[in-house]
C-alpha cells in the first residue's frame, strides 16, 4: 500500500522499535455479550515501523492507525468518498491557498484538546528531514518543503512556511502549486494530529501511542499481539461498537484460518488461497468477498543497470505476456482476483479514471510473442528472473510459483523463473527499502484514497515515497505535475490517464490482477464489513 507524491524526495526508515509490554489473553473465548463490552480477536502482522502516522506506509500498521487516529477527513466505509471528520470546513478560492477550520471539542485519549496546532506540529514533524519519516513526501506540496526536506544537503528550516496557525481551531495551508483535489487526500493517516506528549516525551509515546480515535493501544508484544481497547471518552458517531480488538500476529494465514475454524480467532481478513475452494461451505454467510482498491503488480529494480538499459522494456513486456492471468486467478484465487488490464483499480470507475483495457495485448497471454519479445530485448538478465516476495502472508508462494511456471512454459525453459521467498513482511520491506532487489518483486498497492493520482504518483513519480524500484520518466512526471495543477477535475483525470499511458509504454511495472477484499469471521460477530481499502471496519463490529 501505502504512500504517495513529487520532485526528488525520499524518506528513510526509522530504526526505532515500538517497545513491547506484557499482553493478556484474548481470542474467540473472550467474554461479554451484546452490550458493546466484549473484545474480538483478529489476524494481523507486525508493522514495519513504530506507529508514527508519518512513518507508516504499509497495511498492518495502517490498520492500527485507522483505529487510533481521526484526521481532517475520513473515507466513507462503503463508498470511499472523502468526508469531513475533524474538519468543519476547508476553504479555498484558488486551489493553492486553503483555510482550515477544525471542529472544537475533540480530544486525544490523554485528555488533551485537539487544536490547529496539533495538526501543524504533526505535519512539520512528518516533513522534516531529520525525522526520517517514510511519508514525508505527502507534505511535499506545502510551501517550504524544499527547505525542511531538501533533495541534498542539510535542511535550512525546521517548519513549513506554508503552514500557519491562525487561531485555536484554524490554520492556513499554502501549496507550491494548485492542487484541486488536495483536501481529498487529507484522510490519509500521515495527516493525523499529534498530542504535545509526542514531542515532549517521544520515547514514552512510542511505547504507548496516544491518538484521538475510538480505540487506545493497551499493549503490544512484537511477534505476538497488540491489544486495543475501546476509548469510552470518544463520543463521535463512529465510536466503537465493541469493547476492543486484540490483533494476533500470524506468519502464516493458513494457521489463522485454522484458528478461526477452531474457535480460537474471530476474524481473518486474508483468506488463504488454499482455502478459497472451501470457504463458502465452511463459513456460509460469514464469508466476505468484495471489490477493493487493490492491485497486484511485479515491480523492477531500475537501480540495477540490467533492468534499466535500452530494450529492457521489451523483456518486461514479454514477461507480462508470458503470464496466464486468467488461469491463475481462476485456479488459485477462485475468481477472488480479476486479471488486470491497467495500473489502477475498477473501484475508481471510468469517471474516476479507470481505463479498462489500457494494457492491451501486453497483458494477454501469448507465449509465442512473449518469447520473441524477451529475445529482442536481450534476454533475461543473468538468464533467470527471481521473483522476491514475503512468505508470511497473502498466499504469495502459490501465485508466485504459478507465475513462474507460466513464464517457464512460455519461454520453454524450466529454470527461467523461480520464486525467492523472504520470511517476513517486515524483512521484505526492509530489503526493498535498502535497494537489495536484483529482479522483479511483489508490489501490491492498496489505495490510500480513491483518486487515480494515488495509483500513479506514489509508485511511479521520480523518487516518490513508494517508488521502490526507482523508475523515473520525465514525460510521466510532467503530466502528473500538470494534472495536479489542473483545477478542473475532469481535465486533471485525463492528464493522469495520459501519464498512465507512459507507464504502459515503458511497462514500468507488470500489472497482474485486481484484488477483492476477503474475510471470514466467527459466529460471535455481526455487522462485519470491509471498507474499499479491504480493511475491516473494526469500530462497527458487534460481538455476542
Amino acid at each position: 500500500m501505502r504512500g504517495a507524491t513529487h520532485a526528488k524526495w525520499a524518506a528513510c526508515a526509522a530504526a526505532v522499535a515500538l517497545a513491547a509490554t506484557a499482553c493478556g489473553s484474548s481470542g474467540g473465548s473472550s467474554s461479554g455479550g451484546g452490550d458493546g463490552s466484549a473484545v474480538l480477536s483478529a489476524s494481523w502482522g507486525d508493522p514495519q515501523n513504530p506507529l508514527e502516522p508519518a512513518n507508516t506506509n504499509e497495511v498492518q500498521g495502517g490498520k492500527v492507525l485507522d483505529m487510533v487516529f481521526r484526521g481532517l477527513k475520513r473515507y466513507n466505509a462503503k463508498t470511499g468518498k472523502a468526508e469531513d471528520m475533524l474538519a468543519d470546513k476547508i476553504e479555498t478560492t484558488d486551489s493553492q491557498n486553503f483555510t482550515v477550520t477544525i471542529k472544537s471539542g475533540w480530544k486525544f485519549s490523554n485528555g488533551e484538546a485537539v487544536t490547529a496546532k496539533s495538526f501543524v506540529d504533526a505535519w512539520n514533524y512528518g516533513a522534516s528531514l531529520k525525522n526520517n519519516q517514510k511519508n514525508a513526501y505527502f507534505f511535499g506540496y506545502i510551501d517550504g518543503y524544499d527547505k525542511v526536506h531538501p533533495d541534498s544537503g542539510s535542511q535550512s528550516a525546521t517548519t513549513l512556511s506554508g503552514l500557519k496557525v491562525t487561531g485555536t481551531d484554524t490554520f492556513t495551508i499554502k501549496l507550491t502549486q494548485k492542487f484541486s483535489t488536495f483536501p481529498d487526500t487529507l484522510g490519509y493517516a500521515a495527516y493525523s494530529p499529534l498530542p504535545s506528549t509526542f514531542f515532549s516525551d517521544h520515547a514514552a509515546w512510542l511505547k504507548k501511542p496516544v491518538g484521538n480515535g475510538p480505540y487506545t493501544i493497551e499493549s503490544y508484544t512484537k511477534g505476538s499481539q497488540m491489544q486495543l481497547k475501546k476509548w469510552d471518552g470518544y463520543t463521535n458517531a463512529d465510536k466503537a461498537q465493541n469493547g476492543g480488538v486484540t490483533l494476533k500476529v500470524y506468519t502464516d494465514n493458513n494457521t489463522a484460518y485454522t484458528d478461526l475454524m477452531a474457535g480460537n480467532l474471530d476474524l481473518v481478513d486474508d483468506i488463504p488461497a488454499s482455502q478459497l475452494k472451501n470457504v463458502k461451505s465452511d463459513l456460509g454467510g460469514r464469508y466476505i468477498n468484495t471489490p477493493a482498491g487493490i492491485i497486484q503488480t511485479l515491480a523492477f529494480p531500475y537501480y540495477d543497470k540490467d533492468w534499466n538499459k535500452s530494450g529492457s522494456e521489451k523483456v518486461r513486456q514479454g514477461l507480462s505476456m508470458a503470464i496466464n492471468r486468467d488461469q491463475i486467478t481462476d485456479t488459485i484465487f477462485q475468481k477472488t482476483r480479476t486479471p488486470a488490464t491497467d495500473w489502477t483499480s475498477p473501484v475508481l470507475g471510468t469517471a474516476g479514471g479507470f481505463q479498462d483495457g489500457l494494457c492491451g495485448d501486453s497483458c494477454k497471454y501469448d507465449p509465442t510473442e512473449a518469447k520473441k519479445l524477451v529475445q529482442e530485448g536481450g534476454g533475461l538478465p543473468g538468464g533467470q528472473v527471481k521473483i522476491t516476495y514475503n512468505a508470511d502472508t497473502g498466499s504469495h508462494k502459490e501465485w508466485v510459483d504459478a507465475v513462474c511456471n507460466s513464464i517457464n512454459n512460455a519461454l520453454g525453459n524450466d529454470k527461467a523463473c523461480v520464486g525467492n521467498p523472504v520470511g517476513t513482511f517486515a524483512d521484505f520491506r526492509n530489503q526493498i527499502g535498502q535497494h537489495k532487489m536484483t529482479g522483479p518483486f511483489r508490489a501490491g498497492w492498496q489505495m490510500d484514497y480513491p483518486l487515480i493520482q494515488n495509483f500513479l504518483q506514489p509508485l511511479y513519480y521520480t523518487n516518490a515515497s513508494s517508488n521502490d524500484g526507482q523508475w523515473s520518466n520525465k514525460d510521466f512526471d510532467k503530466l502528473v505535475d500538470e494534472a495536479n495543477a489542473e483545477t478542473d477535475t475532469g481535465k486533471a483525470i485525463k492528464l493522469f490517464q495520459e501519464a498512465e499511458g507512459v507507464v504502459r509504454d515503458n511497462m514500468a511495472a507488470i500489472p497482474l490482477w485486481y484484488q477483492n477484499g476477503s474475510a471470514g469471521y466467527s459466529d460471535r460477530l455481526s455487522n462485519v464489513a470491509l471498507n474499499p481499502f479491504s480493511v475491516p471496519v473494526y469500530n462497527e463490529i458487534k460481538v455476542g
